[in-house]
């Protein structure tokens, strides 16, 4: 009976931790002012750091997108609001839009460190044929920065909306990139 009882509790322990997501990790910081932010702080850090990134590697320039930041800013708020991370259900075919996505603490990263964490993905990317592109064997692991230097990518446009705990960033490109079987450059 205890062993029985013993073994349930686990089991809801472990369903109660799994369902709540990873665990929740909190950096240290330089400073405790919040980071700065606003609309036309966010498309010039966003259009630095993705042109910076598409520049490095031979890649042309993408241009930003209004209607692009509109529909990245509806999911940024709804993941706010449901406080649910994870990437949007598109259909396939004409209208689908690439994505990238980014969560933290509130007021607690800069602009320029949230791109900074998808264009590190370079360290493990290898010019591969998608999804084969990871030094790691995880496609996952560099996603993000392949979908930035998506040279078939021409348009990109960034939103993002926060709860009382946490930021999320969502930016969506067109063409969208990571297209299976094709190579990012």
């Amino acid at each position: 009976m205890t062993v029985r009882l013993g073994l349930a509790v686990a089991a809801a322990l472990f369903a109660g931790a799994c369902a709540q997501g990873p665990e929740r990790v909190v950096e240290r910081r330089e400073t405790q002012a919040p980071a700065p932010r606003g609309p036309a702080l966010l498309k010039a850090a966003m259009m630095d750091g993705h042109n910076a990134a598409r520049a490095a590697v031979g890649v042309p320039p993408l241009v930003w997108s209004d209607t692009l930041a509109t529909t990245a800013r509806a999911y940024a708020e709804e993941m706010a609001n449901t406080r649910k991370f994870a990437h949007a259900h598109q259909v396939q075919g004409p209208g689908r839009e690439g994505e990238n996505l980014w969560t933290g603490t509130r007021y607690a990263y800069a602009y320029p460190e949230m791109i900074g964490h998808w264009v590190a993905e370079r360290k493990d990317f290898i010019n591969g044929v998608t999804p084969a592109f990871s030094r790691t064997g995880k496609y996952e692991d560099v996603a993000h920065y392949t979908q930035i230097v998506w040279r078939s990518s021409t348009a990109v446009g960034c939103a993002m909306a926060s709860n009382e705990r946490d930021d999320y960033l969502v930016c969506r490109y067109s063409p969208p990139g990571n297209v299976v079987g094709e190579r990012s450059y």
